[in-house]
């Protein structure tokens, strides 16, 4: 699906004058919005600014607009069924944050359109066919988080010339993004001879009881 389809999706007569909008008849456009974390623990200047960007095209919430708001709350296990909720409202658009929720977005529909936020790599995860010509029912932004893995670790060997051992945490709830991650990290670590320990930890008490375990 091309990118101006997409905006159609969104809405296309952004440039209709707000008051114009508002005399329409017909019904409201529904955006579903798909994140694996709360709100308020995890990704809230992504919501606020998602928010931001619907007021500045001139969507108002329970005016123009309804978002219908899906948030995991840290379990990725349920984002397939929060995305399969909203196939079931018959939503416009989703908008999906980060790859397991675009992931799960993309495996719940072939046809609504899907926007995907902040995504490491879209193309290595299979979620489009390439950055210039996403190609299906997928498009949106990538962070290319994953390319930094290894220039924190050369940061850190040049903050600490004499560190030889490195911890690594990682979520195994998140596989597909943490994986590719994983991988980076070690492959940084073997070029700086970094010796790398990684630990799998899927929420704050595996972390807390895992970071006690070993600093006893």
């Amino acid at each position: 699906m091309r990118r101006r389809e997409f905006i159609a999706a969104l809405g296309g007569a952004a440039a209709m004058p707000l008051a114009a909008r508002a005399q329409q008849s017909g019904p409201v456009p529904r955006i579903g919005y798909l994140s694996p974390v709360d709100r308020v623990a995890g990704f809230f200047a992504r919501d606020q600014a998602f928010q931001h960007g619907l007021k500045e095209l001139g969507y108002v919430e329970g005016t123009n607009i309804v978002v219908e708001y899906r948030f995991a709350d840290g379990n990725f296990d349920r984002l397939p069924a929060l995305a399969k909720e909203l196939i079931h409202l018959k939503v416009d658009v989703i908008v999906a944050v980060v790859t397991q929720g675009s992931l799960a977005a993309r495996d719940a529909t072939k046809t609504i359109p899907i926007v995907m936020a902040g995504v490491s790599d879209p193309v290595g995860s299979g979620l489009i066919a390439s950055l210039a010509r996403p190609g299906g029912n997928i498009t949106g932004t990538s962070s290319q988080t994953s390319e930094v893995v290894g220039k924190s670790l050369e940061f850190l060997k040049e903050a600490i010339p004499g560190a030889g051992r490195v911890v690594a945490f990682w979520n195994p709830a998140n596989a597909v993004f943490q994986t590719r991650m994983l991988k980076e990290a070690e492959t940084a670590a073997a070029v700086l001879s970094l010796q790398l320990k990684t630990f799998g930890v899927r929420n704050t008490s595996e972390l807390d009881r895992r970071l006690r375990c070993d600093s006893s």
